[in-house]
């Protein structure tokens, strides 16, 4: 996938258009539309504002990295779990596996 279509998925997702992100961002509505296209590929400090604006990582906006598949809260609530006492951690992942496998379960009985 590339960066313009990840900001055109965005920005389609919260509702926005092309004005409404270049008003968050102080980009120029044109450029927007030219890294939507393709045709540019904003710099880096750009994409930080695209990618705050959307409250995304930059590796989310790029889709490359380890983190590229989380929005910013996922990757703060993981960070969060890491810093908690192993015990801690272990209750909750069985949590999390618990709400997984009934989603999952649901999913494929419905």
């Amino acid at each position: 996938m590339n960066v313009g279509k990840i900001i055109t998925d965005l920005r389609k997702q919260k509702n926005w258009s092309q004005s409404d992100l270049a008003n968050k961002t102080d980009i120029s509505q044109v450029m927007v539309g030219k890294y939507e296209r393709g045709d540019a590929l904003p710099s880096i400090e750009t994409a930080k504002k695209i990618a705050d604006a959307f409250s995304v990582s930059l590796d989310y906006l790029t889709g490359e990295g380890i983190n590229a598949s989380f929005d910013k809260k996922t990757v703060k609530r993981l960070l969060d779990i890491q810093k908690l006492d192993n015990d801690t951690q272990i209750m909750l992942f069985k949590l999390i596996d618990t709400v997984i496998r009934d989603t999952k379960a649901k999913k494929a009985y419905s």
